[in-house]
């Protein structure tokens, strides 16, 4: 008895050593594999030692292992070994996918939905449909077919009419420094871009110039007017009833949705904010009334996309097109016609019930990809978006990305797992941030939200949802674009009071029902917006902001000088 225990512990312990080897081994080249330790030499010289100490081992084991007696015994301990990683990977697989189908039929039955299709847009014919005219269907032609499926090489026979620029982004030391910016208090400086304009005219006919300058309006007019036949051909698509851009919504992999068409939209408004500005200070406000009206259009043509990224890009092209209708109340450019149809198009926006489409599509598809990953483990797909906490192997080190031992090696069911951390963290932290039907917003739930990521330790079964535990701050970029609407409203209904009876009212109620029909609350709290006149006649509208205190109207800025919306209040001022 007492010779066949030595030999089992002799065969144990080199099992054990000749394992830890081999995964020393395995594990350093799964570093060396990660492009991020290519570059660190100091591990190369490694590489050869071990290789040189698992060759040593492997010669004396096998001059001690090849005698029958312990090489059955090796066998048997070796078919034991298989059988416990079996029944773990069986019972990892089987408690994974138990863990979420469970709780995916309970979300089910109170009506959640985790299928990425069911978010999808349905689809609209050709011929009525805003993406497919030929100036818009430009825009994305170069790069995916009419379903939205990635080209294998770019259709260089298509000209993009849409790709336009208010600058030329080839002389970057002749470029506009002093925009215009509405949350600041600062107009447009038309005399900088006529400057800019005929400094560029020295280098480039890209836009064009009189030889004689006139006056700052016009000659900004006379530049754009390079695009003024793409605009038209855009306003004209703007009159059909759908817009549905080809998107793949089948793909498998909904993080390499192609979605080109959203720069050419935001360029397309940033174009069309400096012309509107022009054109009120040029005397023609149903000219920029109807390039604002047709960033209206731009805005909610994506609107039906449940894709965050495109909400998001809403919420700037919203702060985009605030700027011409601020500048035109400052300096009471706009009519009292001009002003109901204006507060008529913002009351269309509700962009809290934007954020629930898209959290609930960003969900959908976290979902869908973790599972395809799980079924396909592929690694570079996996490595290009996700990271982890690189300190769950290697100590206290900054992040990496994920090691490729993890994603083949895990079990099928951790990847389940991931799946139902994903969904628990949207339906426990991004879901409650907002509250659409009574249009309010929660930061203290984003303090909640933030304060648990920060302590979030990342494991195999939760690794992708760590990819995820920064979206909380989209609610308060949303909430920032709604509230700026709803302060829109209320001013457009202040000027129409100020041209009615020649002053601003003493208090908010005096403009319903005439020039307003409701007035919208804070999103912050949800009580009433602050108001109240200056002692020089003008008026100061705001909201508490996401740091939900009463600063006086004060806006909150970075040291850079540039407005941080997480501080100081959101305001509104009236120059």
């Amino acid at each position: 008895m007492k010779p066949f225990l030595k030999s089992m512990k002799r065969i144990a312990g080199w099992i054990l050593f000749l394992s830890f080897a081999a995964s020393a081994f395995a594990l350093m080249l799964g570093l060396i594999i990660r492009n991020d330790w290519l570059t660190n030499t100091s591990w190369y010289g490694l590489l050869p030692a071990a290789l040189v100490i698992v060759l040593i081992l492997l010669f004396l084991f096998c001059r001690w292992f090849f005698k029958w007696r312990r090489f059955r015994y090796a066998l048997l301990a070796l078919a034991g070994l298989i059988i416990l990683v079996f029944l773990f990977y069986v019972e990892e697989d089987f408690r994974g996918w138990w863990a979420w189908h469970s709780y995916k039929k309970a979300a089910e039955a109170k009506g959640e939905q985790f299928n990425f299709m069911a978010f999808a847009p349905k689809p609209v014919p050709d011929d009525e449909n805003f993406a497919f005219v030929p100036v818009i269907a430009s825009s994305w032609k170069e790069m995916v077919d009419k379903n939205g499926k990635r080209l294998d090489s770019p259709n260089t026979n298509i000209v993009d009419q849409l790709e336009m620029s208010r600058e030329d982004y080839v002389y970057y030391d002749l470029s506009v420094t002093n925009y215009g910016n509405w949350q600041k208090g600062k107009l447009t400086d038309l005399n900088e871009w006529q400057n800019y304009y005929r400094r560029l005219a020295a280098k480039t006919n890209e836009f064009q110039i009189p030889l004689q300058p006139q006056s700052p309006a016009k000659d900004v007019l006379l530049a754009l007017s390079k695009y003024d036949q793409t605009i038209e051909a855009v306003r004209k698509a703007s009159s059909l009833p759908y817009s549905r851009f080809p998107v793949d919504y089948n793909n498998e992999r909904p993080f390499n949705i192609v979605l080109i068409h959203l720069a050419r939209e935001k360029g397309c408004i940033q174009v069309l904010e400096l012309r509107s500005v022009a054109e009120l200070e040029n005397g023609q406000s149903n000219e920029a009334l109807a390039d604002v009206e047709l960033m209206f259009y731009l805005i909610n043509s994506i609107r039906s996309e449940p894709f965050l990224i495109s909400h998001l890009v809403r919420g700037a092209e919203i702060s985009i097109t605030m700027q011409p209708i601020w500048e035109g109340l400052v300096k009471h450019q706009w009519s009292d016609a001009q002003l109901s149809e204006l507060n008529e198009k913002l009351s269309q926006f509700d962009i809290l019930s934007d954020y629930k489409l898209s959290m609930h599509g960003e969900r959908a598809g976290g979902i869908m990809e973790t599972d395809s990953l799980r079924r396909h483990r592929d690694y570079h797909e996996i490595a290009t978006t996700l990271v982890f906490d690189a300190d769950l192997f290697f100590g206290d080190a900054p992040k990496k990305t994920i090691s490729p031992l993890i994603v083949y090696l895990m079990p099928g069911g951790w990847y389940y797992r991931n799946e139902l951390a994903i969904a628990q963290n949207h339906e426990k932290w991004l879901m409650p941030l907002v509250d659409a039907g009574h249009q309010l917003a929660f930061p203290e739930i984003k303090t909640d939200a933030d304060n648990y990521y920060q302590k979030w330790k990342p494991h195999p079964w939760n690794i992708f949802a760590d990819s995820l535990t920064s979206l909380s701050y989209s609610a308060e970029k949303m909430a920032y674009a709604q509230n700026s609407v709803n302060m829109a409203r209320i001013v457009c209904g202040l000027e129409r009071y100020r041209l009615a009876h020649g002053q601003y009212p003493e208090n908010l109620d005096a403009l319903m029902p005439d020039f307003i029909s409701q007035i919208p609350h804070d999103i912050i709290g949800g009580k009433p917006l602050h108001y109240r006149r200056t002692n020089d006649g003008k008026v100061l509208l705001y909201s508490v902001g996401w740091n939900e205190t009463d600063d006086g109207g004060q806006i909150g800025l970075r040291d850079s000088g540039s407005d941080d919306i997480s501080k100081g209040d959101w305001v509104w001022l009236n120059l």
